[in-house]
């Protein structure tokens, strides 16, 4: 199939969306389909306000039509609810083409966290966005049984892998800190609660992975935490090694990618009994979760490292892709064919 991806989140942002935008384009390109990103690296830019690695894209309606009708999909794929995503779904909607969508990010407990808007308004504009989705695509069953009780419909299980190859046991560790090492591996946004770590009384050293704005902040108000910044690839597998216990603060998470991270390099997790952790770790052992994360945190450092990684091993990629493909649909499902008319050639897939 050829598909056409949607997306305001994509590289070089550093975020659980664009990480797992980058895994299924390269899924699907394996399996032998054809996949188009349409990213803001392709239009005029602006940063984001709250947040400025990101870049959202201005103006982009008249190409992004463009492009579209030129590639040619045979299904579209609207992954977030920025710009290009409000842009292409009205131009599924005002053609009839059929689309799919997914909840990847919090937006309502994002806004309710950052500017106290009730939670109840920004559900409501996400239930319009995604209400002419042939399939809204979500990452936990949690999160589909949550979403359907707010009345959204459509709702489809797509949920996430990790690279075990990448992430593993046994590497060296980034840094030498007093042992434990509890670690935290977010943003650093007032949604991630990173304080209701911070703020823990644990023995040994506390060690924080990430970036955001609130950096500056966090520093300040923590001397003797260890940031170590943004970390990725060997660097971030390192920084994992450095750790005993992997904690997440976190309420806010749609699945928690990093947690997959965590236990993939045999690192057992401490969080609260929230969606995303509840359903990453189920009843694997693999991790304890407690609304007294002191007591997680205590508890998780006497689970066995062989365990978090025998259970990371049961989350593939190649699921996630399979998953994904199953819930796409035709643009014009009921016809089989496809229905733009041929323009000009835009770009090689990835």
């Amino acid at each position: 199939m050829r598909f056409a991806l949607v997306s305001d989140a994509w590289k070089p942002q550093v975020n659980g969306v664009a990480r797992t935008l980058g895994a299924l384009c390269e899924g699907l390109t394996a399996a032998g389909h054809e996949v188009f990103p349409l990213t803001p690296d392709l239009f005029r830019t602006v940063p984001c306000p709250t947040d400025r690695q990101v870049r959202l894209a201005v103006g982009a309606r008249p190409r992004l039509i463009r492009l579209l009708e030129a590639l040619r999909p045979d299904a579209i794929h609207i992954a977030t609810e920025g710009p290009l995503g409000v842009a292409a779904r009205g131009y599924c909607v005002k053609r009839a083409l059929h689309f799919t969508t997914a909840f990847h990010t919090r937006y309502p407990e994002y806004m309710k966290a950052r500017f106290g808007v009730p939670l109840a308004w920004t559900y409501a504009v996400l239930r319009r966005f995604h209400g002419r989705s042939s399939a809204i695509m979500v990452p936990t069953e949690t999160l589909r049984r949550e979403l359907a009780s707010r009345g959204f419909d459509h709702l489809a299980l797509w949920t996430r892998g990790v690279d075990v190859t990448l992430f593993r046991p046994g590497c060296a560790p980034a840094v030498d800190l007093p042992r434990p090492v509890f670690l935290c591996v977010t943003r650093i946004a007032a949604e991630k609660s990173l304080p209701a770590f911070l703020d823990l009384d644990l023995p040994g050293s506390k060690l924080v992975v990430g970036d955001g704005h609130l950096l500056p902040e966090m520093k300040r108000r923590y001397p003797n935490v260890h940031f170590a910044g943004l970390q990725q690839g060997e660097a971030l597998v390192r920084h994992y090694a450095s750790a005993d216990v992997f904690v997440l603060p976190s309420r806010t998470e749609t699945f928690g990618l990093v947690l997959l991270e965590a236990l993939a390099c045999g690192l057992p997790v401490a969080a609260l009994p929230v969606p995303g952790p509840l359903d990453v770790l189920g009843d694997s052992g693999a991790g304890a979760l407690d609304w007294d994360l002191t007591a997680a945190a205590t508890k998780a450092l006497k689970i066995p490292r062989e365990t978090c990684r025998s259970h990371a091993e049961r989350f593939s990629w190649q699921t996630s892709v399979e998953q994904f493909v199953n819930h796409v649909v035709p643009v014009r499902e009921s016809l089989g064919t496809r229905m733009f008319a041929p323009q000009i050639h835009y770009a090689e897939p990835v």
